[in-house]
């Protein structure tokens, strides 16, 4: 299926058609003080705009309990009380659509208990909509909170959902929403074909700084959905957002996107140590209180490791003495010692860089730690889009070396994401 095209796009997929696209954020001058009001999402467009588009049709929903309004109602019973459209599937991706899947768990078929509706499991025995799952579907609408992370792995449901949707003739709507670490951050190397896989599903770097809409239209313009095929694609785009806000200045409310992702700024840690969180030789605060805001291990000097990584000068970032006990994860019920990661200017930051100097840190306090046990290299490698992290760091290269190599693909992805970028 050719994607759609509308006046206002000149590139693959189209943008909600009865939707001028709006100047930045929004604001409005006061007494001399300036006001944000807040951004609107897709869904809260598509609702005030009474479901125009989609009118009278059947629609299947791919979304969690990240799918919600300002005032925190479910797109789910807001999509299944309207007299407009008629919602007669559920999409389930990793977590569930009501959040009640642990990390990595299968996701079963079964029916909403709320609404009764059926719900399909995109994270089970296959994870791409199935010509049986569509049936009877005039359109399939995508709502999830997205982190902006590579390895997270709504963004490669949102790919097999466009895929599904382009090989049965099934028109695809996204419903946007910001990225919380914002559209201007682009880190990392592009994933290396070899190691492609649902935690690196497409060529990007580790941060896209894209939100969920833009991506999709990346995926169709850049044919990566493989075999000349193309979805049939509309963008509800968001109104008042624009690529600098930070997620409070959004003022909308965050529902956490998976178990250990609870506040908007975990969506911040995760970029800095969802990567070591491969490999178990250093516990990242999962199992405990602040996931991912941590990086440790027992018999760690806390002090040394804070001293070490302050003395690197991380732009944005301070390291602070830390101790923990996990309660599971990574050593389980044993003190942790090590550091709590804060962000002095978010913007400066350089994130994914924090995993490699974490590493380079821990190693060089305690050389027999070993990284990479039988069984663990595999997914590391994965994660990082590559396996050239991991040997540089087994042949003992420094962190900075690391994150020349890491860094090198971003500012030319920079220049092939300009034509799909919806905010400027």
């Amino acid at each position: 299926m050719l994607g759609c095209f509308v006046v206002m796009s000149m590139v693959a997929g189209c943008l909600f058609p009865f939707q001028k696209q709006r100047n930045l954020a929004q604001a409005e001058v006061r007494s001399n003080s300036t006001v944000t009001l807040r951004v609107k999402t897709g869904l809260e467009v598509f609702i005030a705009s009474g479901f125009r588009a989609l009118q009278g049709k059947r629609i299947g929903l791919v979304t969690n309990p990240t799918g919600i309004t300002s005032d925190y109602r479910t797109n789910i019973d807001v999509l299944a009380k309207s007299k407009a459209i008629k919602l007669v599937a559920l999409f389930a991706p990793e977590h569930g659509v009501r959040g009640d899947a642990l990390a990595g768990e299968e996701v079963g078929n079964s029916k909403d208990a709320l609404t009764g509706i059926p719900v399909h499991t995109l994270y089970g025995a296959t994870r791409k909509p199935t010509p049986a799952m569509l049936k009877g579907i005039d359109a399939l609408v995508f709502d999830i909170q997205d982190i902006g992370a590579r390895s997270y792995t709504y963004i490669s449901t949102l790919g097999l959902c466009m895929e599904g949707c382009a090989e049965n003739g099934i028109p695809l709507y996204v419903l946007d929403r910001p990225n919380p670490n914002g559209g201007e951050r682009v880190e990392g190397n592009i994933t290396e074909p070899a190691f492609r896989s649902f935690v690196s599903k497409y060529p990007t770097p580790y941060a896209h700084g894209m939100t969920v809409g833009e991506f999709a239209k990346m995926i169709n313009g850049e044919g990566w959905l493989g075999g000349g095929k193309r979805c049939d694609l509309t963008v509800i785009p968001l109104e008042g957002w624009n690529r600098g806000m930070t997620w409070e200045e959004t003022r909308l409310p965050w529902v956490s996107t998976s178990p250990h992702i609870p506040t908007p700024e975990t969506a911040m840690h995760y970029l800095a140590t969802g990567i070591v969180g491969e490999q178990p030789t250093l516990n990242i605060g999962v199992g405990y209180t602040l996931p991912f805001a941590m990086a440790g291990a027992p018999g760690l000097s806390a002090h040394r490791m804070a001293q070490e990584l302050n003395g690197r000068h991380i732009p944005g970032v301070y390291f602070r003495p830390a101790y923990w006990q996990p309660f599971y994860a990574a050593y389980q019920n044993k003190p942790c010692a090590g550091v709590q990661i804060h962000y002095t200017d978010k913007r400066k930051a350089e994130l994914t860089r924090i995993n490699f100097e974490l590493m380079d840190v821990t190693r060089k306090l305690n050389p027999r730690l070993n990284f990479f046990p039988p069984g663990r290299a595999a997914m590391f490698d994965k994660v990082c889009g590559t396996d050239k992290v991991r040997r540089m760091f087994q042949q003992g290269r420094s962190a900075s070396e690391i994150w020349q190599v890491w860094n090198a693909d971003a500012s030319a992805f920079r220049r092939q994401r300009e034509p799909y970028l919806i905010y400027k």
